[in-house]
């Protein structure tokens, strides 16, 4: 989760021992950002959770001081390395129906369609099993938790996986909105990422913005 901090909130404040008390979740900070690379000594500490490196990873700090672009552009380099490795992965088999379909039927009627029933339909196809086999050799992505964004292609799946990088898989805005996907399914994901997207925009450079792990 991406939270945008209240200006009122002291940085003393920002660790995760007060995460509920502050804003109402568990977890733990989690450097999802970067600093940037210009990133001048009396500033590092209004950077929260800052990490050695190049690019210095950190949990969160002011959005002038957030490398958003940059981090954008490497997954989606990231993304287009993993895509030309999947179409190899599941060359030769056919599109596959996505899990969040196979889910929904079972939520719907759990009696009848029990989740051990789900699961197995959704294993039983051959480009999942391609792509499992892949992860049992070679493990890290691809993975099938992303089988559906795969398939919308390559340009697709990188648009995708450079928004979720800053924006996470939900949001809680300065005045207490919470913005998520409404399920796992492709298109609520790309809905939610517009409105994440859509309110980053909008926000002022000296904005703090604090990534948490749930």
């Amino acid at each position: 989760m991406v939270i945008c901090l209240p200006d009122a909130l002291p940085a003393e404040a920002l660790t995760s021992s007060q995460l509920d008390t502050h804003f109402g979740v568990t977890g733990t900070l989690a450097p999802l950002f970067w600093a940037v690379a210009q990133l001048r000594v009396w500033q590092r500490q209004q950077m929260i959770g800052l990490r050695k490196g190049r690019p210095a990873p950190c949990a969160g700090g002011p959005v002038r001081l957030l490398d958003l672009h940059g981090l954008r552009h490497a997954a989606a380099v990231g993304a287009g390395i993993r895509y030309q490795i999947w179409q190899q992965v599941v060359h030769g088999t056919k599109p596959a129906t996505p899990w969040p379909v196979f889910e929904t039927r079972h939520l719907a009627d759990p009696y009848r369609y029990p989740l051990d029933t789900a699961i197995a339909d959704f294993h039983a196809q051959p480009r999942v099993h391609a792509m499992r086999l892949h992860a049992a050799t070679a493990p890290g992505q691809p993975g099938v938790g992303e089988l559906e964004m795969y398939q919308a292609g390559q340009i697709a799946y990188q648009h995708y996986r450079a928004a979720s990088t800053i924006a996470g898989d939900a949001m809680l805005t300065a005045d207490g909105r919470k913005l998520a996907p409404a399920s796992d399914a492709l298109a609520h994901r790309i809905t939610y990422l517009e409105q994440a997207l859509a309110h980053l925009d909008t926000l002022e450079p000296d904005q703090r913005l604090l990534a948490v792990a749930l």
